[in-house]
């Protein structure tokens, strides 16, 4: 703990940190009296050092109930055209889901018209609860269109509750998925949202709306997605062309 120079409440700010890091504390953090008399410091130095990781959102107090570690968020990079359980993969990280409902729907006007499918054709209809490490994330209302690929009807009779539904897509299906559309914006969660992602009704929520399209410039599938805002964050790369 001994830095020549650097503040004590720095350093006690660090160690905390890195305790926090390591899974020392991996949920709730020693009362302040017991910070206190462990690194021999005033309240006023240890609440210094605690400000700061409050400040970063590594902390937050609960009053008469203690403070608390904050679980980190979810990032999801926006640039490169991925799912959910490959995202997932990336942070090492395991994704499952609750299937509410699966088949074949006839879809709003909007999304037929997309698709190229007749006013009262069928497409399939995969309505979701995305967890990661068992904690409720998102859910995702998608639509798939069966004339990009016949074989999206089989969807239907698939477990998708632990499947991913990018890689039949891309590596049964070897459909090539080119790019996407993608409108996102802040929500207030309804009750039966709030209700799955175990969260307050009315609590934020990132709600997102994407049209991926195959290297044929053929929509193949409409999702429409909402995610927790206290467990989600987006991230995006800009380049200078």
């Amino acid at each position: 703990m001994r830095e020549t120079g650097t503040p004590v409440y720095y350093r006690i700010y660090k160690e905390l940190k890195r305790r926090i890091s390591k899974g020392v504390y991996s949920e709730k953090i020693p009362t302040e009296k017991e910070l206190c008399n462990e690194f021999g410091v005033s309240r006023l130095t240890l609440r210094r050092a605690l400000d700061e990781l409050k400040r970063e959102a590594v902390i937050e107090s609960s009053k008469g109930r203690g403070t608390f570690v904050v679980e980190q968020k979810h990032e999801e990079s926006i640039s490169e055209l991925t799912g959910f359980t490959e995202e997932a993969a990336r942070e090492k990280l395991r994704a499952s889901s609750i299937v509410l409902s699966v088949g074949l729907v006839v879809p709003p006007d909007d999304i037929a018209k997309n698709f190229g499918v007749p006013t009262d054709g069928m497409v399939v209809f995969l309505h979701r609860v995305r967890y990661l490490n068992d904690e409720p994330y998102g859910i995702e209302m998608a639509f798939l269109n069966p004339l990009a690929d016949i074989r999206i009807l089989n969807i239907v009779s698939r477990d998708m509750s632990v499947e991913s539904l990018y890689a039949i897509l891309k590596n049964e299906l070897s459909l090539v998925l080119d790019y996407a559309q993608e409108n996102i914006e802040v929500c207030r969660l309804s009750k039966e949202e709030a209700f799955h992602l175990n969260v307050e009704e009315g609590s934020y929520g990132i709600a997102r709306e994407r049209q991926t399209f195959t290297n044929r410039n053929l929509c193949v599938e409409v999702v429409k997605s909402v995610y927790r805002g206290d467990r989600y964050r987006l991230k995006v790369v800009r380049r200078v062309e």
